[in-house]
């Protein structure tokens, strides 16, 4: 799924220009960030959650050397799906 894709819909959903359908893609995009970074976690009602989870510093191999590499603690982002969506796919 594409901005690009979320834009049509919205556009198709209700009747507007495509210059608005995009824009309301990207304040939604936004504002989902903003709740993750924000709160750590967002959760969309029967279709699953959303949540940071903080990674631990730790080495790696280089795979085109096999040299080995120091890899940074950082942030990602999880997904857990609701039972209503495991269903429906």
């Amino acid at each position: 799924m594409s901005k690009a894709f979320i834009a049509a819909v919205i556009q198709d959903s209700i009747d507007c220009t495509g210059v608005a359908a995009n824009q309301a893609a990207s304040d939604l995009i936004s504002a989902i960030v903003k709740e993750l970074k924000k709160e750590g976690g967002f959760t969309l009602p029967s279709f699953g959650t959303f949540t940071v989870k903080k990674t631990k510093a730790r080495k790696a191999l280089n795979p085109r050397t096999g040299d080995p590499v120091k890899v940074k603690a950082g942030k990602t982002v999880r997904f857990k799906a609701s039972p209503n969506l495991k269903k429906a796919v």
